[in-house]
């Protein structure tokens, strides 16, 4: 009760302040929290931070429910409403946070709904409404928010709300409408943001169906959405999920509302129109979903809202379908379906259950007094007889009028459509172009049924934007010759690594298409896969299988991380090489030499069981085909076979070279070209063919690899092998099939190994190199492409 003398002050202090000032020292005492214990009653409001929101009990239709309002808002919007399926039917509802932690909402002693159920806190658990709309419940000690409206959406989107999915969680953020304009409990419609055909659309469901889609998201946003005057919305893709937020442009009283009739509508208007109020499935220009129509609709039909009764009422009938929980979309549905139908309305005040005209399709009469019913009426393009004539002629004369005085702009939109259809045909003509075996080396790679590249999956530019974070700096996994490498994730939470072409890259078009043709024809367990690829404008990108242990490289040249490759899994990196080797030189369906084996080619995946990478550079042979040469010298400095680097010659001998210096860069943990002498410069395969020699080749083992006794006899006869590899002439080195046969029969006898090719290092091989071929070889371990006439 106010006292006489608060009264008497409140007069004078109305008389000398200005609204503002009474509002803010009227809200000093206003409620700003609740703590275990306290109750807030139907009669009191919890007041945001800032005071821009307030939480309190409201009445629909004599049933109360608890939500949340702009404070401010001349049109009362509810933004959330924590019971709406379970309203209080009695103006007695409490909100309470109890001794145990738990958030409920009770009437006269019973609970209603528990909002969050027990924490097991209490002295250090609050409950408040913060100033962007959230309601939350936090463990103020830990600074922890334990709970937050904003995971749990009903009609409305606010600024800074979720809309789409979290992977780990399993939580959908989706928006459901109101059953009625005056019903707040779950409607016929859901919004919610779904991976569609590679792409990302805002799609609104009816009772589970798809209704209405905003189109595929682009650097504009959604096509579909208006988003020019009021708001524009914000793609998230992180580790765990994909959501948009929305941000808003003018401030005032910003959300974004899905309507009972399907339609979403933003605090200061309509974000976009549909021609119809609802969608009947023979339109889809403004997002509506095209379905098969019943056989007595036709394109045109629609529902019009007019005040007035049928013409002949004895030939018309009346059903009642007298369900609280039918809405008004669900009664468009039915009038829609039942041929004899000609119009609809709601049964209740309150806008639920449905009554439904038959009979046929007849002009009505508009009651000018406004007595008469307000319902759905059924128009059709034909269904006026009189004035049917003249309809046509006033269609015709603005038809004319819009052809005359918008020429310039139909000019201009057929303009445009004709160079986004040549754009589009440009890009299919290029993958056709890119995956024609037949231009490629006179290789056919077409399969039995005589398609391309059958395995080839092709995905949108917006889609790999999406998977990558837009090419995020914190996604980015490394860079090579071929350009940057980024991880990204897929909707369905697959990872993948995202090989994007340079612009500036000395590896170009040949290597882009190489990989492609390969894809369908090369498939093994020590072969990276690769799923796809992307091309869009200059952007040509390479879509992998994602290895999270990188490549061998990264292990194996680091001081702290190579002591995590012990030598038993060093020779089962050794061994699955070996394999994929033996895959590509015999058992693939083509005949491939790789021409850049080197450890960062070499990927570990979550096993770390090796798998070769890079088809850039690969060749691929007919079954006929032994060797080649070229003039096109490609390759890594300390890799490239001797009859490669000088004389263009290359054959399977020239990958069992590279791999040879690889089982030499394994064994020792050093790369090929980095030792240094004082007297003369000398590689790994120098060094190894000296200690070799002097019988003291368990020197060259990785100090990291510690005593391996037990294994010295298997890491001599690596060694051994390695040197065969590596021998200058390609004719004494062993083919694939016989380095397995040899690191795996250690009763095999082998043969002495021969003088290698390069054992000197840089200087020499550079003295003795001819004069008529000069090769640039790569000092950063990138693959090189060096064009040279013969």
């Amino acid at each position: 009760m106010v006292s006489l003398a608060n009264f008497i002050f409140f007069l004078i202090l109305t008389s000398f302040c200005s609204q503002t000032c009474i509002i803010n020292i009227l809200s000093v005492g206003a409620i700003s929290s609740l703590k275990p214990g306290d109750v807030l009653n139907n009669s009191q409001i919890l007041h945001s931070e800032g005071g821009k929101f307030q939480l309190g009990f409201f009445s629909k239709y004599e049933k109360y429910y608890l939500g949340i309002w702009y404070a401010g808002d001349l049109e009362d919007r509810k933004l959330w409403i924590a019971n709406q399926n379970v309203p209080i039917l009695y103006n007695s509802g409490l909100l309470t946070l109890d001794s145990t932690g738990t958030l409920k909402i009770t009437s006269g002693g019973r609970t209603v709904v528990n909002i969050v159920k027990s924490t097991g806190l209490t002295g250090s658990l609050v409950a408040r409404l913060q100033d962007s709309g959230n309601f939350v419940v936090q463990d103020e000690t830990r600074n922890k928010t334990l709970w937050q409206s904003f995971d749990h959406p009903t009609s409305c989107l606010l600024p800074g709300m979720k809309l789409g999915y979290n992977l780990t969680t399993r939580q959908n953020w989706t928006l459901t409408s109101w059953l009625s304009f005056s019903v707040p409990a779950s409607g016929a419609f859901t919004l919610s943001l779904e991976a569609i055909k590679d792409t990302f659309q805002l799609v609104i469901r009816r009772r589970g169906k798809v209704y209405w889609t905003s189109g595929a998201w682009n650097d504009q946003g959604f096509p579909f959405l208006n988003t020019i005057y009021q708001y524009y919305f914000n793609l998230v893709s992180d580790k765990d999920g994909m959501f948009i937020q929305l941000k808003d442009r003018l401030g005032g009283f910003p959300s974004l509302e899905l309507f009972p009739d399907g339609s979403i509508i933003g605090g200061h208007g309509p974000i976009f129109t549909r021609f119809n109020k609802f969608c009947y499935g023979y339109e889809s220009d403004d997002g509506c979903v095209s379905s098969q129509l019943p056989a007595c609709r036709k394109d045109g039909d629609n529902f019009e809202q007019k005040r007035g009764d049928f013409t002949d009422i004895s030939g018309t009938s009346t059903n009642y379908y007298d369900n609280a929980s039918i809405s008004l979309g669900d009664c468009m549905q039915k009038c829609w379906e039942l041929c004899s139908c000609i119009g609809f309305t709601a049964v209740s005040d309150n806008g639920t259950g449905c009554q439904i005209w038959k009979g046929k399709k007849r002009d009505f009469e508009i009651d000018e007094t406004g007595n008469a019913l307000q319902r759905y009426v059924l128009v059709s393009p034909k269904s006026s007889k009189g004035a049917g004539k003249s309809w046509i002629w006033i269609v015709i004369v603005v038809a004319i009028f819009i052809t005359l005085t918008l020429s310039g702009f139909i000019s201009y939109i057929i303009m445009r459509r004709r160079k986004l259809q040549d754009k589009k045909r440009k890009e299919e003509e290029y993958i056709r172009e890119l995956t024609a075996a037949a231009s490629f080396n006179n290789t056919n790679l077409k399969g039995e049924d005589g398609r391309e590249v059958q395995d080839l999956k092709i995905f949108s530019f917006g889609f790999i934007l999406v998977a990558t974070n837009n090419f995020s700096s914190e996604n980015k996994l490394g860079e090579g010759g071929f350009g940057p490498v980024y991880k990204g994730k897929f909707p369905d939470g697959r990872e993948v690594a995202v090989k994007r072409l340079s612009r500036t890259s000395v590896q170009g078009l040949v290597e882009f298409k190489n990989e492609l043709i390969l894809i369908a024809k090369v498939q093994h367990t020590n072969l990276v896969r690769v799923i796809g690829c992307c091309i869009h404008e200059d952007e040509k990108m390479l879509i992998y299988e994602y290895m999270p242990n990188k490549s061998l490289d990264f292990f194996l040249f680091d001081q702290s991380r190579k002591e995590l490759l012990d030598w038993n899994k060093r020779f089962e990196i050794i061994e699955g090489i070996s394999q994929g080797l033996l895959y590509l030189h015999k058992y693939s369906r083509m005949r491939v030499i790789h021409r850049d084996l080197k450890a960062s080619n070499v990927l570990l995946d979550e096993h770390m069981n090796p798998k070769i990478a890079d088809f850039g550079l690969a060749r691929i042979f007919k079954q006929n085909e032994t060797e080649a040469v070229t003039d096109r010298v490609v390759g890594t400095y300390g890799y490239m076979a001797p009859e490669f680097a000088m004389e263009g010659a290359f054959s399977i001998k020239s990958d069992v070279f590279s791999f040879g210096v690889l089982m030499l860069e394994i064994v020792s943990g050093r790369r090929n070209t980095s030792l240094q002498q004082v007297d003369r410069s000398l590689n790994l395969i120098g060094h190894a063919w000296e200690l070799w020699k002097e019988g003291c080749a368990l020197e060259l083992k990785d100090g990291a690899l510690g005593d391996v006794c037990d294994n010295s006899k298997q890491l001599l006869r690596v060694i051994h092998v390695g040197l065969l590899c590596v021998q200058e002439n390609a004719l004494d080195r062993p083919t694939t099939s016989e380095v397995i046969s040899m690191l795996g029969n250690e009763s095999m006898p082998l043969p002495d190994a021969k003088h290698p090719a390069f054992f000197t290092g840089r200087d020499e091989i550079e003295s003795n190199a001819s004069g008529t071929k000069a090769v640039r070889r790569s000092v950063n371990n990138l693959s090189i492409t060096v064009l040279e006439a013969r």
